[in-house]
Parts: structure tokens; C-alpha cells; sequence
């Protein structure tokens, strides 16, 4: 890319690619690591033949788009850049007038009303981290159902449910979905007694399962 002080941006920015919108929550901010591929670095154009001001202020650049809205973007105002490298515009422009400069691989796409700097690296360290956000979090609600449900056999047995019954899966994660719909509250005795009551007449009704298997 070319010094800052040429970067045109598209007028409406119509003609350019819009920045991937997986990204634009503003909550994928809040990740306080970042995977850093050295390899990739070590052997990249950039690190090759950029100076160390110029290596040191594309890293920085690289880190700082992560807390960017959208995550991994940087702001298509010049002015901007050097106040978040927090050096002064002369630097800054010293910088973009080398030969290989701190926006290396750096191109505008559309944002919003407006122009955002993308990097290809940076958009895809920014999607690895959604995905294994998402994995984690997927990982921790199964836990969290898996938890509640063994809870939930165990207060069926104690209400004197048929073994049967508490081992049927499909039935117990009905009744799981329906209490979670319609109880407030923790799932303890004697406060859940009620609840649970009104699902197995529920389960019942809806033919899950006979009346005659509620007890042991």
C-alpha cells in the first residue's frame, strides 16, 4: 500500500468489499489474547525488508486492531493511526514514505456508512478466535446441560419416578426443556417438588409417557 498521505478512499465506498460481518460485534473485543503466527512473521516481506520502525509500528498495528470496532480493523484516517502508534503525524508519515511501510498487505473495505483498513492475516487470526470462542462456549453450555439433567433424574428418583423413566433421555430432556420454560428459581427441594409435578402431569398429557410408569 502507499503512504498514508495517498490512500484514496472510495467515494459511498461502494465499489469496496465489505469488511466480514462475523466481526462487527463490538463484545469480540473483549479477548484479552491474541495467536501470533512468528513463523509466518519471520519469513514475511514486512519483517524481510522493513525497517525496525517500521517492523515495530506494523506489529503494534497487528495487536491494536484487535480492540478495533470491527475486531481487526484499523481506522482509514492517517491522523487516527499515528494517535493510536502515539507518535506525531511527521513520524507517522516518515514511516508510510518508506519502501515497505507499516500498512504492508493493509486495503480499504466497507464498514457501516464508512472505510475501515483490513488485513488478511489480522481478518483471519480475528475469525479463529470467534470459532474457538464459539467452541468454548458451545463446550460450556453442554457441560451446564449435562449438569442440570443428571440434577434432574436425580430429583425424579427421589420423587419415587420408575428407574425407566429416569433413564429414558429423550423424556428427561422434555422434561428439562419444559422446566426451564416454566420454573423460576433453583432446581432444589422442596421448591422444585411442584414444578417438576406439573411436568410429569404435562408428560402425561402430551402422551410422553403413561401414567401408570410415573411410579415405581
Amino acid at each position: 500500500m502507499k503512504s498514508a498521505t495517498s490512500l484514496t478512499v472510495v467515494s459511498g465506498s461502494a465499489e469496496l468489499p465489505e469488511y466480514p460481518a462475523e466481526l462487527c460485534d463490538p463484545h469480540l473485543t473483549a479477548d484479552y489474547f491474541t495467536m501470533f503466527w512468528h513463523d509466518r512473521w519471520l519469513s514475511s516481506r514486512l519483517h524481510l525488508t522493513g525497517t525496525m520502525a517500521v517492523q515495530g509500528a506494523a506489529l503494534n498495528l497487528f495487536f491494536l486492531a484487535r480492540k478495533q470496532v470491527p475486531v481487526g480493523s484499523l481506522p482509514a484516517d492517517e491522523a487516527m493511526l499515528s494517535r493510536l502508534l502515539r507518535i506525531d503525524l511527521a513520524e507517522w508519515r516518515g514511516l508510510m514514505a518508506q519502501p515497505v511501510t507499516p500498512l504492508h498487505q493493509w486495503k480499504q473495505y466497507s464498514y457501516e456508512d464508512g472505510v475501515v483498513l483490513g488485513h488478511p492475516v489480522v481478518i483471519e487470526v480475528a475469525r479463529d478466535a470467534l470459532t474457538k470462542r464459539e467452541h468454548r462456549k458451545a463446550s460450556s453450555e453442554a457441560k451446564s446441560v449435562a449438569i442440570r439433567q443428571t440434577r434432574l433424574i436425580e430429583l425424579m428418583r427421589e420423587l419415587g419416578c420408575k428407574k425407566e423413566l429416569c433413564e429414558d433421555k429423550v423424556l428427561v430432556e422434555r422434561l428439562d426443556a419444559w422446566l426451564l420454560e416454566n420454573h423460576r428459581g433453583q432446581r432444589r427441594r422442596p421448591q422444585v417438588d411442584a414444578s417438576l409435578t406439573r411436568a410429569l402431569d404435562f408428560a402425561v398429557k402430551e402422551g410422553w409417557i403413561g401414567r401408570h410408569n410415573m411410579a415405581r
